[in-house]
C-alpha cells in the first residue's frame, strides 16, 4: 500500500470538468469507467478513515464522564490536515487518469 498522503499531495482539492469520451475510451464504457473509480474510492476512504482513528487513538483517555473533554492541539492538527486532504473519489481519478489503478474482470466461469 503506497501512502495517500504522500500522493494526494499534488493532486489539485477542487472539482475539474472532465471529457466523458476521455474516460470511457480507457475501458470501452462510461459506466465501467465509473464503476472501477468508484471502487478504488471505496478503498481509499477506507484506509483513510483507519488510519485517521490509528492516529487519533494514540490522543484517546479513558474517563467515566462525558464531562470531561480533553482537547489536544496534536490531535485536532491531524484532524485538520486529513480535512484538507482531496476528496477520495479525486484521488482515484487522479490514479485512473495515471493509470495507476489495476482492474480486471471476472470471467464468466468465475462468477456462476
Amino acid at each position: 500500500m503506497t501512502d495517500i498522503k504522500a500522493q494526494a499531495s499534488g493532486i489539485n482539492p477542487n472539482v475539474q470538468a472532465r471529457d466523458v469520451k476521455d474516460l470511457a475510451t480507457r475501458t470501452g464504457n462510461i459506466y465501467e469507467t465509473i464503476n472501477v473509480i468508484a471502487k478504488r474510492a471505496s478503498q481509499l476512504s477506507n484506509d483513510l478513515k483507519m488510519e485517521l482513528h490509528e492516529k487519533l487513538e494514540e490522543f484517546a483517555s479513558s474517563s467515566d464522564t462525558i464531562e470531561e473533554v480533553h482537547e489536544n492541539k496534536e490531535q485536532i492538527e491531524i484532524s485538520k490536515f486529513y480535512e484538507k486532504l482531496p476528496n477520495p473519489v479525486l484521488i482515484a481519478l487522479d490514479e485512473f487518469l495515471n493509470d495507476k489503478v489495476e482492474y480486471k474482470y471476472k470471467s464468466t466461469q468465475e462468477i456462476d
